[in-house]
Order: structure tokens, then sequence, then C-alpha cells
């Protein structure tokens, strides 16, 4: 069976509208279920098929619950493999005890280590080597996984290959369990987007729709990892733009993600990331800190950037084949961590290795928010934390840099929390104020790091104050988010990432659609008003499906008020999809699954018909005049013909 998702999958099924109560037909849906294949204008110009309407409770919600079953179930073994191959690898075999946050314990520690500093420094430069033959698989697995996953929704329609799911989970625990300075995010979201997507292929769902559960995937697999449903599933839907949203995949990745997190918690219990302070009071004097707090975080992101920047240029010119620059950057990490490990944690009083520069580091972000007994108070701790959030960020660039297989989020949450904890013990000891908790700036800077050079404020704010379990600073980080927001503009983490909707190649309209303008609706109309069978919003399910058996030769039925008004229309597809439910058949009217305002005049041009036939899913669209009244019907068929005539005569 090959690899490879193909180009464009068969036509779904036509959805099912939900029950509806008697006593709440008030509340009727507007909606349209999904059109049959076919060759429509939209697919001859490459245009994608119209969006799913996520209002029904249909089959795009129960595949994005296969998705989070199975992203949950990989997310668990996928945590658990990286923590058993650390601890057997960087533990055992090196002698280093990695720092730990609140809730990333998953397995206990027996009993103390002896560092092998020669052992420890031979690892990283291993660990890449053996990673970077193995993404030679699958070469979209180098890298942190959270462009290559951008990527793949905005210019490969969704498609991920199967194969990225374990050649990602397998580089990402050698990396990671060797001590590669980087995240668990960035492959959990790629292996999240590859099982949606390969969860689309199996079910054969049209491009649309695998893109939706593309992110369903990764919502799914950030929820397992992270354990913040709600926050995953806003990141998967925010960080494909730089300023826009895929509002319709919410809904799908709020329910894989909901799942995902049930199967996890319900495998290793419910418990936040990080440990924090019973409660974080809110004090409007200490806003101007939080705002001086997101310029410092702004200008050590745009430090971040600017060294992984370097890293990745320097790497691409070294004269070593692709798969061998990861352990490249895990020997220059090497070099530069072990001594740091020896001396500094030597001469603060630390088991000698416990600070959090090798692997994740999510122990040096919970320092940071609620201290240690080795960490120094006053301004000792602050630049302890600060020379801590440097290290931090040089051995990260080293691993991310140099095309290691471990993502970026946790390094930003880190260094985010190392800075702000440093900024946070500065202002206490500068302005004697002791209401102010450095763990609180800490926690601010995990956001505003991330959701500055990520371009996703609103994601970051919501996943960080779900790894604490408090939404004490919400008002803070809405502020720090915001000024980063605004200060990071013009630095970008994901290079893959589009402004809009309307600059992604999945949503815009191919240029050729502009040739349409010169077209006009009376130059294709069809059907004279009186062969038209036409519906009233009252007209019932029945008999809407005995106009259909009676062979009525029509794509869409004009729905039209008393006064003659065309008030929208109700496809073909619709009536057959329902005509199988009795409860449909009792309670449904053409009121109910009629589209809304899906009509065109006709003086109007062709372009506009064909963005109502990609918006509203109809082949066939009502023709009205300046009064609403019905004229015809205007057939994409047709509008295909007068297309191809158009560029016929043009070439002529």
């Amino acid at each position: 069976m090959p690899d490879d998702p193909p180009d464009e999958a068969s036509g779904p099924p036509p959805g099912r509208l939900s029950s509806l109560a008697a006593g709440f037909q008030r509340m009727r849906r507007r909606s349209q279920a999904r059109l049959l294949g076919g060759l429509t204008l939209g697919t001859a110009l490459g245009v994608s098929t119209p969006p799913l309407d996520l209002r029904l409770l249909g089959r795009t919600l129960l595949h994005a619950a296969l998705v989070g079953v199975g992203a949950g179930l990989v997310g668990a073994g996928f945590f658990a493999g990286l923590e058993y191959t650390q601890d057997g690898l960087l533990g055992h075999l090196g002698g280093y005890a990695p720092l730990r946050a609140h809730g990333e314990r998953l397995i206990s520690e027996g009993h103390a280590l002896v560092l092998r500093p020669l052992v420890v420094m031979l690892l990283p430069p291993l660990g890449a080597l053996v990673a970077g033959l193995l993404c030679q698989l699958a070469p979209e697995a180098r890298g942190g996984g959270g462009d290559a996953t951008i990527h793949a929704f905005h210019h490969q329609g969704g498609a991920v290959r199967r194969r990225v799911i374990w050649v990602k989970a397998l580089a990402s625990m050698l990396t990671l369990g060797t001590g590669g300075s980087g995240g668990r995010e960035g492959p959990t979201m790629q292996i999240g987007a590859a099982l949606g997507s390969t969860a689309g292929r199996l079910l054969r769902v049209d491009p649309r729709e695998r893109r939706i559960l593309m992110l369903a995937g990764v919502a799914a697999g950030m929820a397992a990892v992270f354990r913040t449903p709600l926050g995953a599933a806003l990141l998967a839907a925010e960080v494909i733009y730089r300023d826009d949203f895929e509002a319709e995949a919410l809904v799908p990745a709020i329910l894989a993600s909901v799942i995902a997190y049930s199967i996890v918690i319900s495998m290793y219990g419910e418990s936040t990331l990080f440990a924090r302070a019973p409660r974080y009071f809110f004090v409007p004097q200490h806003l101007p800190l939080y705002a001086a707090l997101a310029v410092l975080i702004a200008f050590s992101a745009s430090v971040f950037l600017a060294a992984l920047r370097a890293v990745q240029h320097v790497t691409a010119k070294l004269p070593v084949p692709v798969w061998a620059r990861p352990a490249v950057g895990g020997l220059a990490l090497s070099l530069f961590a072990v001594p740091l490990i020896l001396i500094v944690g030597t001469r603060f009083g630390t088991p000698g290795h416990a600070l959090g520069i090798l692997g994740g580091g999510y122990g040096a972000a919970q320092v940071a928010i609620t201290g240690a007994d080795w960490l120094p108070g006053g301004w000792r701790g602050a630049e302890l934390l600060l020379f801590l959030g440097a290290a931090k960020l040089v051995a990260t660039s080293f691993t991310i840099g140099s095309g290691g297989s471990a993502g970026d989020f946790g390094p930003s949450l880190v260094l985010g929390g190392l800075f702000g904890g440093a900024f946070g013990r500065a202002a206490a000891v500068l302005l004697h104020d002791p209401t102010i908790d450095p763990g609180a700036f800490a926690l601010v800077g995990m956001g505003t790091f991330y959701g500055g050079i990520a371009h996703v404020p609103v994601s970051s704010l919501i996943m960080v104050s779900e790894l604490a379990g408090s939404y004490d600073l919400l008002v803070p980080l809405m502020l720090a988010e915001a000024i980063a927001f605004v200060a990071l503009r013009r630095r970008f983490l994901y290079d893959a990432q589009v402004p809009t909707h309307a600059d992604s190649p999945v949503h815009r309209p191919p240029a050729a659609l502009g040739a349409l303008s010169s077209l006009r609706v009376a130059d294709v109309i069809v059907a004279p008003p009186e062969e038209t069978v036409r519906f009233e919003p009252r007209t019932t399910m029945a008999e809407m499906a005995r106009a259909l058996a009676n062979g009525a030769p029509q794509l869409t039925f004009p729905v039209v008020n008393a006064a003659g008004v065309v008030v929208g229309a109700v496809s073909a597809a619709s009536i057959r999809s329902l005509m199988t439910d009795a409860g449909m058949q009792l309670l449904a009217v053409a009121a109910d699954i009629m589209q809304m305002d899906a009509k065109v005049t006709v003086t109007e041009q062709l372009g506009r018909v064909m963005e109502l036939t990609h918006s509203t899913g109809l082949r066939q669209l009502p023709v009205v005049d300046v009064d609403g009244r019905l004229m015809g019907l205007v057939d994409e068929a047709d509008v295909t013909r007068a297309y191809v005539k158009l560029l016929q005569t043009s070439t002529a």
C-alpha cells in the first residue's frame, strides 16, 4: 500500500441534520448538506470544495473524535517512550538528572545518579546523528515540526505521509532522550497532523475536511502531551496564520483535544505541568511592570530568533550531508553545556547537573515560578535565572538550528519563564515591594515569549493558564501579549505561516476566475420560471421528497415566500440525504434545510456565481430580478462551458 496520500480524495457522503425537537422549531437550522462529485468549474479551476457546515453534528465531528482517540493513545505512548529513553540513556548511562516540572514526573527517581561528564558529552551528538539518519526516510520530519505542519496545511492540502508518525516519534525520542535542548510540542504537533491526515485518507474525505482533520490531530497531540485541551485547540486554529484564524477547524479541534486529554489523564492522572502559588492577586499598580516585561521579552525573543537563524545559516554551509548536521549541533551543544553543568551547578550547590540546560528544561521554568532550595534570593537569584536563560537560548539554538528533531514551543516557555522570573526578582529588589511575586512574572513571560514570536497571542495565554492551572494572570497576560505582538510584528518563528486566509493557496481562488468578470448571469441563465419547481418555507420533507421522486430536473430548488420573493435554496442532495430519516420526515420543512441568501441577480458577474457556489456548495443558484423575484437558474455546468468558450476565444 503506497505511503503517500493521493492528491484528491473521493467526495464525501452528505451530512445529516441534528434531530429537531418539537418545542424548538423556532431555532431551525438553515444548513445545506454537501454535494456529491461531478465535474464543476471549481474543480476545473482548482478551487477547493466548499467549507463544511460545522453546525451539524455529523461526519466531520465523528471523524475528529476518531482522530482524538488515536492522537491520545499515540501521544501517551510518545510521552512514555520519551521519558524512558531519557531515563535510560541520559539518566542511568550518563548519570544526568534533569530538572523536572511539577507534573512532568512519570518515572520515580530510584537512586542517586553519578554524573559521567564524558558520556553526557557524547550522547547529544550520537543521538542527533542516529535521528538524522532516521529522518532520511521522511525528510519532512527534520527540525521542530511546526513549520512542516503549517506548510503541509497551506501547500499540500493537509496531506502528511503516515510514515512521519513513527519517524518523527523515534527521531524526537533519540534527540531529546540524549539531551537535545528542545521541546515535545513540535514533534507532537507534526505527529498529530500526520494522524489526522492519515485518518482523512483512510476515510476518503475531500481535501478541505482532510485539512480540518489534520488540525484536529495537531490539537489532540498537543493536548495529550501538555494537558491543555482548550489552549491546544486554539493553537491549532491560530498557528497557521500570522493575523487570522481557521475558525471552521475550531469545533473539531476542541472535540479531538478533549478526547485525547481524557485518554491521557485516565492513564497518567490529572495534573498541571507547573506548580504555582495558591493565588496570584491582581494588582493594577503592577501593570506598568508587566508592560516593561513585555518589552524585555520581545527583545530576548528577537535575540533567540537571531541566534536560531545564525545557526541555521552556518550549518547549511557546512561541507557535511544534511543528515549529519544535527550531530554537529549536538556536538556544539555538548561542548557548550557540559562545562557549565560542572562549574555553575557545583558553585550553586545543585547535584552538579540539574540546571535545565539539556533536555526540555521545564524544570528550570518551574524553578523560576516557585523557586528552589539552591536558588539564591535577591540579586543573585535574578542573575542566576538570567544566566540560565542565556545558556538555554544558546543550547536551544544549537539543537533546533542544526535541524535536530525537537520542538520550539517548550524552549520558548522555558526562556520566557527564566527571563520573566529574573525580571520579577529584580523588580522586587529595586522597588522593595513585597506584593511582587516573581512567579507571576515568570508565567506571564512564558506566554508572552512564544505568543510573540509565533503570532499566537490568544492560544498562548490560554495554554499558559492551563499549564499552571490558574487564570489569575489573565489580565497581565493580555497586556503583555498585546505589546509583544506589536513589537514582534516583523519577527517570525514559523516561516511557513501566511498572513491571512486570502494569502493561503488553499483558500485563494485561482487568478483564472477573474476572466469570468466579463460575463454576466444573463449570458448563461437556464430554465424559464414556469418550468422551475419551487418550494415554500413551510413545504414539508415529504413534499420535497415527492418532487424529487417525480423527476424534477433540478439540482437546486428555490424557496419562495408568500410575496413571491426568493428567500433561499434547497439542494437535491440535502433532500436525498434526509429522506431515510423518519424524524426529518415528520419535523423538517424547507426553511430548516435551505441556504439563506443563496441567489444572484441577472446583472451580476459570473465570478460572483463561482464565489457563491464555492461558499454554499450549491451547483445551481436561483436567479432573481431587482425585486428578488425568480427569473430562472444558473447552472455551474453552463458557467464551465462559458469559461471554456471564453478561453478558446481569447486564444484564437
